[in-house]
């Protein structure tokens, strides 16, 4: 079992920046892709963005050239800066991992970030 700890959630003006940070509990090397996904209310839940384990990336069409990804596989740790807020960019944020050890998927307890206009 991956148990996954988020940080870095909260209140933020639009046009501003925060971080998010997500440590995984597992074997070091063990750990897949690592991400984020988020969910609004009313909607579903959407990619943010993911990296591999080997540093390829993908980000959701909403945050392309406002978000980056970063990963320290040392310490299975993922790292999500996001830049330029919007209130659109309101949602829960769900940290997301898999393990090269089982075919589960695993979710953070989420995180909340709200941009007020």
């Amino acid at each position: 079992q991956v148990q996954l700890v988020e940080s870095g959630g909260g209140l933020v003006q639009a046009g501003g920046s925060l971080r998010l940070s997500c440590a995984a509990s597992a074997s070091i090397g063990s750990i897949n892709a690592m991400g984020w996904f988020r969910q609004a209310p009313g909607k579903q839940r959407e990619l943010v963005a993911v990296i591999a384990s080997g540093g390829v990336t993908r980000y959701g069409d909403s945050v392309k050239g406002r978000a980056t990804i970063s990963r320290d596989n040392a310490k299975n740790t993922v790292y999500l800066q996001m830049n330029s807020l919007k209130p659109g960019d309101t949602a829960v944020y769900y940290c997301y991992t898999n393990t090269k050890l089982s075919p589960n998927d695993y979710w953070g307890q989420g995180t909340q970030v709200t941009v007020s206009s």
